[in-house]
């Protein structure tokens, strides 16, 4: 798994054998999103709509909008709204103004109630409009609102002064008065252009004033992130952890899963593998108080990370057994007798040992030991001179086997050799009528040196 890239099979074997954790995990989750809710009370958001007739360009409208957020035109929005304890400072956090199609400006007001935050918005809509009509000139000042049209009236007078003195002057008798009426046709040309001019920059010509399109709707639900938001959010990362954890704790895992590396790591040779059918009701200790019962209903008692058992029949695995007591026998220059070493606490390899025991037929006879991987201890030599190692893959670290190792020399026993013992699902054993495979004569009936593989 360390080595492994993670599929989707990965994902799905941690979902299926894990779920129960999983789902406790996920509820915390979405408490702790509903805790966080409890922090942060419901806001909601209402929207007021300005217009803006005429013709603006893209830049003129994000100006806009960064003026319905300015601090004059919130700051009014707080003097009139006479909120307590609220202030201009604070209103700016929850406002917020954006420019749509069709020269809209869109104002957008937040608060603790639906009808505060109709207010809010409408209120800043309404000094928006207030604030930017005065910048443009258009407000209820006499002296600004008569200022253009007193220009005009103006222009209009001199033009006529023009044509009279136009009219005064010798008409064409003289070059002198022929200059002279050239001179004033030009300058009313040039009076007639700057009004026209005038009359373009003009912000109340060219574009009428802003217009507040009705009162803003009071919104009927909560604004993002609501606490259903909230909780799901908190389930979906508690989730979402815990199936990285899972990854992350695989990746990191440094039980040996290889036979070469179990092999080397107590520093002899392999025997063979070895098949021990699954038991879907496994026995599990009674005692160990609530944690281990804790352990049992979340399923941590048992490992995720282990593949999924293939199927095995009972001839096959006799077969596997047979060619490792033939290596086994060959391995040995005398008959003697053997330590079969189990670490303790790995009930798949104490279940191999006893059926290796069991096929061996005393040749040669094998003994059956428990040895305690915190503190490893092998029975000194006696009447066993040497060891066989059975263990299953994915349970022990390389020091904690050659601790193992270690002990066995300590006690003087020769590591012989290693078994690797794994699980299978047991198929339905063959009918009487139905004959062996090819291969398996030979191999049940052999009594010397095996030449199969270690299957």
């Amino acid at each position: 798994m360390s080595d492994d890239t993670i599929r989707l099979a990965t994902i799905g074997r941690i979902l299926r054998r894990r779920w129960r954790l999983l789902a406790v995990l996920t509820v915390v989750g979405a408490l702790v999103g509903y805790g966080t809710s409890v922090l942060f009370p419901p806001r909601y958001t209402a929207s007021a709509s300005v217009l803006l007739p005429g013709q603006w360009e893209e830049r003129e409208l994000l100006t806009q909008a960064e003026i319905a957020t300015s601090s004059a035109v919130v700051d009014r929005a707080a003097t009139t709204l006479g909120w307590s304890g609220v202030s201009g400072h604070e209103l700016r956090d929850r406002v917020s103004a954006k420019a749509t199609d069709g020269n809209i400006i869109k104002i957008s007001g937040t608060a603790e109630t639906p009808e505060r935050a109709q207010r809010l918005s409408d209120r800043l809509a309404q000094q928006f409009v207030t604030f930017a009509a005065e910048v443009a000139g258009d407000s209820s000042d006499p002296e600004a609102a008569t200022g253009p049209e007193a220009l005009r009236q103006q222009v209009v007078e001199t033009n006529r002064r023009i044509s009279d003195l136009a009219d005064a002057a010798d008409p064409g008798r003289t070059v002198e008065s022929v200059q002279a009426r050239t001179s004033l046709e030009k300058l009313r040309t040039a009076l007639e252009e700057a009004m026209k001019k005038l009359d373009e920059a003009d912000p109340a010509t060219s574009k009428a004033g802003m217009v507040v399109m009705g009162p803003a709707p009071r919104p009927a639900g909560e604004a993002p992130p609501t606490r259903t938001q909230f909780i799901v959010t908190g389930a979906l990362l508690f989730l979402l952890l815990s199936v990285v954890g899972h990854l992350a704790a695989a990746r990191t895992n440094r039980r040996l899963r290889t036979e070469p590396e179990i092999t080397a790591a107590l520093g002899s040779t392999l025997l063979g593998s070895v098949d021990v059918p699954a038991e879907k009701h496994a026995p599990r200790p009674e005692s160990g108080g609530p944690r281990a019962w804790l352990r049992r209903f979340l399923g941590l008692d048992t490992r995720w990370d282990v593949p999924t058992p293939e199927t095995s029949d009972e001839a096959g695995r006799r077969i596997r057994y047979r060619r490792v007591c033939a290596r086994l026998r060959n391995r040995l220059s005398s008959p003697r007798r053997l330590l079969v070493v189990v670490p303790d606490g790995d009930e798949v390899a104490r279940r191999a040992a006893g059926q290796l025991a069991a096929e061996a037929e005393n040749d040669p006879l094998l003994r059956v030991v428990d040895v305690p991987v915190d503190r490893p201890m092998v029975p000194d030599r006696d009447t066993e001179s040497g060891a066989v190692v059975v263990l299953s893959a994915g349970n022990w670290t390389a020091g904690e086997l050659a601790g193992i190792a270690e002990a066995c020399a300590d006690a003087r026993h020769e590591v012989v050799g290693v078994v690797v013992a794994g699980q299978v699902r047991t198929r339905p054993a063959r009918s009487a009528g139905e004959r062996p495979a090819e291969n398996a004569a030979p191999a049940l009936a052999a009594r010397g040196r095996a030449t199969g593989g270690a299957g």
